[in-house]
């Protein structure tokens, strides 16, 4: 439940107004809470005295804002939307702990659905060899399963499995990624948002992404290795090959004009 300083609120009503689930009111020029919220912080964001908090999470995250740095140009923001790639390509160093860390905040930070906060992030790095290992070992049984529920994944699958017999460098699931992470999340929603704003997050620290449907049905169809990661019953809305690109490119790519409807 929020928690409103008396002594230092103003009783402006700023809170009272933005508060989508109309949880705040003023009681004697001032204002408090009337019943449990789901505490998105949006009265914490909008407060100008700074009188409001939600003392089960973290306030030493809360930042002031300052105009030049919480902002970016709309002409910068588009350009980098056309520059990305998705990359097949990584080279061998591996980003360190810091740096992912530094890049799943912009997924923590994404909105959810009624502020639920429910994302996993399973960042495979250090166990990445036994990961893989696991997932060809169950592949068998994946492609036998996908003959009744999606045959056109099991004939990719099929082929992905031979290819990777011959010549174990073949991995068609993985390619060379050094890090391969996974998103799971009550809502799917809540797990592509925050994948878009990590892959933006991740471009900016130099590092390329590949979104994997192929994977996630690998793992939809693997109580395994839904149990080897740790997701429970959550679903997995994303996952995603991470590394620093062994590629570079020089200008962006052409796309279709927009499918859009104007009523």
């Amino acid at each position: 439940m929020i928690v409103i300083n008396q002594e230092t609120c103003v009783g402006c009503g700023a809170c009272v107004k933005d508060c989508p689930g109309s949880a705040i009111h003023l009681d004697e020029g001032k204002a408090a809470p009337i019943r449990p919220c789901i505490q998105c912080g949006h009265c914490v964001a909008v407060c100008p005295v700074n009188a409001v908090s939600i003392p089960e999470f973290d306030m030493e995250d809360v930042e002031e804002y300052r105009e030049g740095e919480f902002s970016v140009s709309g002409e910068h923001f588009l350009r980098a939307v056309k520059y990305r790639r998705s990359i097949r390509s990584f080279k061998k160093e591996i980003p360190d702990r810091e740096t992912i860390g530094k890049i799943l905040e912009a997924g923590r930070y994404t909105a959810t659905a009624q502020n639920m906060q429910d994302c996993t992030f399973v960042v495979v790095r250090e166990q990445l060899a036994e990961f893989k290992s696991l997932v060809w070992q169950e592949m068998p049984g994946i492609i036998r399963s996908l003959k009744e529920t999606g045959p056109d994944y099991a004939r990719a699958f099929s082929l992905f499995y031979k290819l990777w017999e011959r010549d174990r460098e073949k991995d068609t699931f993985f390619f060379n990624t050094p890090v391969f992470l996974v998103i799971a999340s009550e809502n799917p929603l809540d797990g592509g948002l925050a994948a878009a704003n990590i892959e933006n997050m991740a471009v900016t620290q130099g590092l390329g992404v590949l979104y994997s449907g192929y994977m996630m049905r690998v793992i939809k169809e693997s109580p395994v290795l839904r149990e080897w990661l740790g997701i429970g019953e959550k679903m997995v809305s994303c996952c995603m090959l991470l590394g620093y690109p062994d590629v570079k490119y020089r200008r962006t790519a052409p796309r279709k004009k927009a499918d859009i409807l104007w009523k």
